[in-house]
């Protein structure tokens, strides 16, 4: 009996070549592959311990040393730059990757596991020990990019990593601008808009402003927190590495992305805004 989050035929015959890639170890039967990936997709959804996966999707060791793999060796990173360029293409979008993207993060409460952690203190007077949660959404407001650092991180060195692993990932091409909030300080604003060579502009309120009013274009990353706020396994920050927090929140933004493909909640129009 399948799950609601799994796999349709058509998404996985765009994922396909992502999951089974040659390698080392040669190609896997896609068969096998696909059942792990729908078991992720699974734990991201229901917040299912691992011990605890349904028997249908096979043993729960097999499907957490193929989730460490995918993480470290940045499948899943690959996989979402995919998923984005279908969601572009099917919105109509005149181009694959974006011209500007929004880059915001969000503090998660860490829970213990046992054993040595990255969670540390961060936001506001170091009163929450866990992770920050940085992603980049485009104008569709679909996450195009997704790390997890200590929750200690400032958000001048959140930006910079975030950009860097766009370049990594080939979407930067026609990036022209990058919105931030104004916890990045003016003068990282211009270091990191130097290094990249790019307009990094810093959003926010007024603080003199009496109603509120979403700032344009950037209300959407905060959409899209939201929205990933839904995968379970995000309740927290139940994970020890950033290697393995990353790996969760690219899979649950892969589960966003697919949903909007497929025409579920959170699909929207396509909007004649800048691209």
């Amino acid at each position: 009996m399948p799950y609601p989050s799994d796999l349709t035929d058509d998404q996985w015959n765009l994922l396909e070549p992502v999951f089974n890639a040659p390698g080392k170890r040669g190609r896997k039967h896609a068969g096998d592959l696909r059942t792990v990936v729908d078991a992720m997709l699974y734990i991201a959804q229901t917040g299912c311990q691992w011990r605890y996966l349904p028997a249908s999707f096979g043993p729960w060791t097999r499907v957490w040393s193929q989730f460490r793999r995918w993480s470290r060796n940045g499948t899943w990173a690959q996989a979402l730059t995919v998923l984005h360029a279908a969601a572009r293409q099917a919105d109509g979008r005149a181009d694959e990757v974006p011209s500007m993207v929004v880059i915001d993060t969000h503090l998660a409460r860490g829970a213990s596991n046992g054993g040595l952690t990255f969670h540390d203190r961060g936001g506001p007077y170091g009163r929450t020990k866990g992770a920050k949660r940085v992603i980049a959404v485009d104008v569709t407001g679909l996450p195009v990019g997704a790390l997890v650092v200590p929750a200690s991180t400032h958000e001048n060195r959140a930006s910079e990593p975030m950009l860097e692993h766009l370049t990594q990932q080939g979407v930067t091409g026609r990036l022209e601008l990058v919105l931030v909030d104004r916890g990045v300080t003016t003068a990282a604003a211009r270091s990191i808009g130097r290094d990249h060579d790019l307009e990094v502009r810093r959003v926010g309120w007024d603080d003199k402003q009496p109603v509120f009013r979403p700032i344009r274009h950037a209300w959407r990353v905060e959409v899209a927190h939201g929205r990933l706020g839904r995968s379970r396994r995000l309740a927290k920050s139940f994970e020890n590495t950033t290697t393995s927090a990353t790996g969760w929140l690219q899979v649950a933004c892969i589960a966003t992305t697919l949903r909007h493909l497929s025409g579920g909640p959170g699909r929207r129009r396509p909007v004649a805004l800048a691209a």
